[in-house]
């Protein structure tokens, strides 16, 4: 029997995943928690290219996440374009962007980069809060509907809001695993975990350093600012919070928590970080400690992250 590959092992067990969750479902509510993960895992994808391919840090990625959120409110009342051409509007935007604010910050390395990159996170969020005649300030504002459930109305396919979420997220997020793990054993990505290993081995044998790092830059940008297009779509809804300081913690954190340089194990820590607040509201005023306790045994016992920690001591080469 021929073996089935890696990505298409990886791509097969994540659709499996969001086909069968939803027979567990006891109520509708969770079909908006799973669009949930399914956008923040689109998110932290773009961070296992450039976290865990390339070992850049950014701390400043909710940003991007900003602009692809707000693009989907503001084009459609001011360009007069379709919500769905607004989210290739902001993911432009923000390619742009990152590409530009790449150049310069991407020489800088281990703590300077994260200053800088959290410097932009920063300047994107007050711009959002400030510009109240254009954002509508902290207080946010409305986002038009895609538009796309009612076309299904109309093919014979009815869905519930939070079920058509649900399966339009998952296929997106299939998608965005697709391109990563092809990314994995291409010539970029040869590159790119080349230079995560050691930046001067990998100009030694003429890897251009600083224009790898600015494409995983500028792709995870693009990851963040659809993941926020999602976002603000979903909830119909959007303040300056998508591109808030904390906000890019806790995408770094979902990657690391579940394995930064796996696909799975990015996505599984962002399911991990979206479910688990859900799950600890009965505690009341400890949600936050228990949160930051699990966070913290994890990060010392399973330093590789969740899922390949578990899989090498699976698989018995852990020491």
């Amino acid at each position: 029997m021929p073996r089935i590959s890696a990505k298409l092992l990886t791509l097969l067990i994540l659709a499996a995943i969001i086909a069968l969750s939803p027979l567990f479902f006891p109520s509708g509510f969770y079909f908006r928690i799973g669009a949930l993960v399914f956008v923040n895992g689109l998110a932290v994808l773009g961070l296992v290219i450039l976290t865990g391919y390339a070992g850049q840090i950014s701390l400043g990625h909710a940003g991007f996440a900003g602009i692809g959120g707000y693009a989907c409110a503001l084009a459609p009342v001011h360009l007069g374009i379709h919500p769905g051409l607004a989210v290739v509007l902001g993911a432009i935007i923000s390619a742009i962007l990152a590409y530009l604010v790449g150049r310069p910050i991407l020489r800088l390395k281990g703590y300077y980069l994260g200053v800088a990159t959290l410097g932009f996170g920063i300047l994107v969020s007050m711009v959002l809060s400030n510009e109240r005649d254009l954002t509508g300030g902290p207080d946010g504002m409305s986002v038009p509907e895609l538009g796309l459930r009612g076309w299904l109305k109309d093919m014979g396919l009815s869905l519930s809001n939070g079920e058509f979420w649900y399966y339009f997220c998952g296929i997106v997020l299939l998608i965005g695993a697709w391109i990563v793990l092809n990314l994995h054993n291409s010539p970029m990505g040869r590159a790119l975990r080349a230079l995560h290993g050691s930046e001067i081995a990998a100009r030694t044998v003429g890897i251009d350093i600083a224009r790898y790092k600015l494409m995983a830059f500028v792709i995870s940008a693009v990851f963040a600012s659809v993941a926020g297009s999602l976002i603000a779509l979903q909830n119909k809804f959007i303040t300056p919070d998508i591109a808030g300081f904390m906000h890019s913690i806790e995408m770094v954190t979902m990657a690391v928590l579940g394995g930064a340089a796996s696909v799975l194990g990015a996505i599984l820590g962002a399911a991990i970080l979206t479910i688990l607040p859900q799950v600890l509201t009965v505690f009341a005023e400890y949600e936050q400690l228990i949160l930051g306790l699990v966070m913290m045994l994890v990060m010392i016992f399973l330093r590789e992250g969740l899922l390949p920690s578990i899989l090498r001591k699976f698989r018995g080469t852990g020491e």
